[in-house]
């Protein structure tokens, strides 16, 4: 019998981003709560003999389909770091939109690293997953975990953040038509010699340069405040904007009030 299996590679969104400087090689010092919600790309791998992706779902056009898309690179790595030659057949259901800020393209290696340890029997732990992910993309070793961390370094140390109502609730996500790649943002960063917020404010240190170069985050954002949403700010490197909900229902009304809006809710760490 055919072995099948589903993962669903959750966004993220960042409660705070601070930089804390650039580092000797070229990255940039964090410091950054990251959250996975609801918004999520499905991921099916079967067992074949070489490895295939395919992609799905209204977004499908906006990524790569081939050894540059995050799938296959996490694939490769997995294959490599366990020493087999297995393949697999990967299909992929593009829901999160790309280059937003959300971190899809590292939900999805995520999920590939998970999904494929299991089909290969590869027997990996967290860890040696972790060492991969880390060579994969910033964002992916948070995005392992499946629950809110709290992210350091450039990226590599990740620990468990609690599950505080100040973030694992309710919140309303507003994509904007246009892309910011990470690169970008932080050279923009830079360029700017713009300032980091002190760590015990919910802010996004990116937000003001990115938001120079694109004032449409700022009128965005203040379409999602006058809507009833808290905390509004930019997720990640942008473009997207985030705010926050006291319910569900209000997730919904903000979501109806603010066209092109995403109402999603926190996922919990799992058990």
């Amino acid at each position: 019998m055919e072995r099948v299996l589903r993962r669903e590679a959750h966004a993220k969104i960042n409660v705070w981003l601070h930089v804390l400087g650039r580092r000797d090689d070229g990255y940039h010092e964090i410091d950054t709560l990251i959250v996975p919600v609801s918004l999520a790309d499905e991921l099916t791998v079967r067992s074949a003999p070489e490895l295939r992706l395919s992609i799905r779902g209204e977004l499908a056009d906006a990524v790569p389909p081939g050894e540059d898309n995050l799938v296959v690179v996490a694939a490769r790595a997995l294959a490599n770091g366990a020493g087999i030659g297995d393949g697999a057949d990967i299909e992929l259901d593009k829901r999160i939109p790309v280059a937003a800020g959300l971190g899809g393209g590292s939900a999805d290696a995520a999920a590939t690293l998970l999904a494929l340890n299991e089909l290969w029997a590869c027997d990996l732990d967290a860890d040696a997953l972790l060492r991969l992910a880390v060579e994969i993309g910033s964002d992916v070793p948070a995005l392992l975990h499946g629950g809110p961390v709290r992210v350091r370094g450039r990226g590599e140390l990740v620990e468990t953040a609690p599950q505080d109502p100040a973030w694992t609730g309710w919140w309303v996500v507003l994509p904007l038509p246009f892309h910011v790649p990470v690169a970008d943002a932080y050279r923009w960063w830079d360029e700017d010699h713009a300032r980091s917020w002190t760590l015990s404010e919910p802010a996004n240190d990116l937000e003001e340069p990115v938001g120079r170069r694109h004032p449409e985050i700022a009128a965005a954002a203040e379409r999602l405040a006058a809507a009833g949403a808290d905390s509004v700010r930019m997720c990640g490197s942008g473009p997207t904007v985030i705010g926050q909900a006291r319910s569900e229902e209000h997730a919904r009304r903000i979501a109806e009030a603010v066209p092109g809006s995403i109402p999603v809710s926190a996922v919990a760490s799992p058990p």
